[in-house]
């Protein structure tokens, strides 16, 4: 089975943190919301590195 490209998983980071924020608005619960909360910020730190690495493979495509 062949790796997920930089951009699925980066759609799919996306895809979680808006769920997940979603999520931490919906519910009346603190400590749930926290817990949502920190997943999206999950997200959105995974969704940044990805990014560096999309970036990162451009320059190595334009280098080779």
């Amino acid at each position: 089975m062949a790796e997920p490209e930089t951009d699925e998983l980066r759609a799919e980071q996306i895809q979680r943190e808006r769920a997940e924020r979603a999520r931490a608005r919906s519910t009346e619960d603190p400590t749930e919301e926290h817990q949502h909360v920190r997943r999206a910020d999950r997200a959105e730190y995974l969704r940044e590195r990805l990014e560096e690495r999309a970036k990162s493979e451009e320059r190595v495509d334009d280098e080779a």
